[in-house]
């Protein structure tokens, strides 16, 4: 069977309802596809999955996700994203799919970057809504790896079962939090799906990798170099600064085109003071928060 014929099948599995969820589920099935070919090499002996994406597919995150985010388990400068784009791009040649890649990875910088691009993969399909656009449609896959991530990020095992059952490693919960909440307080623009994740880990309670975070705050952001060590009370005192700051039009436009219609209208009652008793609750334990 090829992979065209195989992706059909899977979009059967997502309720699209437009060309953008269409595009969404499209694209998270060839995220699927790229895992499974580094699968194939070596390269979860190296390095974690993490992310959006990766909360998404394997944690059950509600919203959709663009790019695939990877850190080393260990520092190395020197890593090479080429050999890695090679063998995601020849896996999908072999599946029928006629994907160019580009490394964007710069000498200077820790983070390696790279793309995937595909613009006939619609017409390979019969799609509802895609294919009636009227217009070129390219599938661009972005994967970025860490070369000199922080210290102290733990990880679990996992197996991706399409098109074909491999081991991965990703970051587990605590870690992917640590890495949202050092996002959430660094960031230097309005990013909306990262305070939709934010709800998403405080309504299932889950802890913190302090470990992690402090050492992400010392690595990069305002806190830098100045040996910031938190628990989940300063967590939740930094948060809540932040809140104030947000600019929350601008928060809730950014994420609704990641979200099904029913995520959407609840996007409506984000504010400031919703996402303080939120943190309060979590953080603070302030049991007579009600949301």
């Amino acid at each position: 069977m090829t992979l065209p014929t195989m992706i059909q099948q899977r979009l059967k599995e997502y309720p699209c309802n437009s060309a953008l969820e269409e595009d969404h589920a499209l694209r998270e099935i060839i995220q699927e596809t790229v895992l499974a070919a580094l699968g194939r090499t070596n390269f979860f002996s190296l390095a974690g999955f993490q992310g959006g994406t990766c909360l998404r597919i394997f944690f059950g995150l509600h919203r959709f996700s663009e790019d695939m985010d990877f850190a080393l388990l260990e520092k190395d400068p020197s890593f090479d994203l080429a050999p890695y784009l090679k063998s995601i791009r020849n896996e999908l040649t072999a599946y029928g799919l006629n994907f160019r890649t580009e490394d964007k990875s710069k000498a200077d910088s820790a983070i390696k970057k790279g793309f995937l691009k595909e613009d006939s993969i619609v017409h390979l399909l019969c799609l509802q809504y895609l294919g009636h656009t009227g217009r070129q449609r390219t599938i661009k896959i972005k994967l970025e790896v860490d070369t000199c991530p922080p210290d102290g990020a733990t990880y679990e095992g996992k197996t991706v079962t399409f098109p074909f059952f491999v081991p991965i490693r990703t970051f587990d919960l605590p870690s992917l939090f640590a890495g949202k909440l050092h996002a959430l307080l660094c960031r230097e623009y309005v990013k909306g799906r990262d305070w939709y994740d934010l709800l998403w880990y405080l309504s299932r309670k889950s802890p913190v990798n302090h470990v992690l975070l402090s050492s992400a705050l010392d690595q990069v952001g305002p806190w830098m170099g100045k040996h910031q060590k938190t628990d989940d009370l300063s967590c939740g005192l930094l948060l809540r600064n932040r809140i104030a700051e947000m600019d929350w039009a601008k928060v809730r436009e950014d994420v609704r085109r990641f979200l099904l219609p029913p995520d959407q209208s609840a996007v409506t009652l984000w504010n400031a003071t919703y996402f303080d008793a939120a943190v309060r609750k979590r953080f603070e334990k302030d049991e007579d928060v009600i949301l």
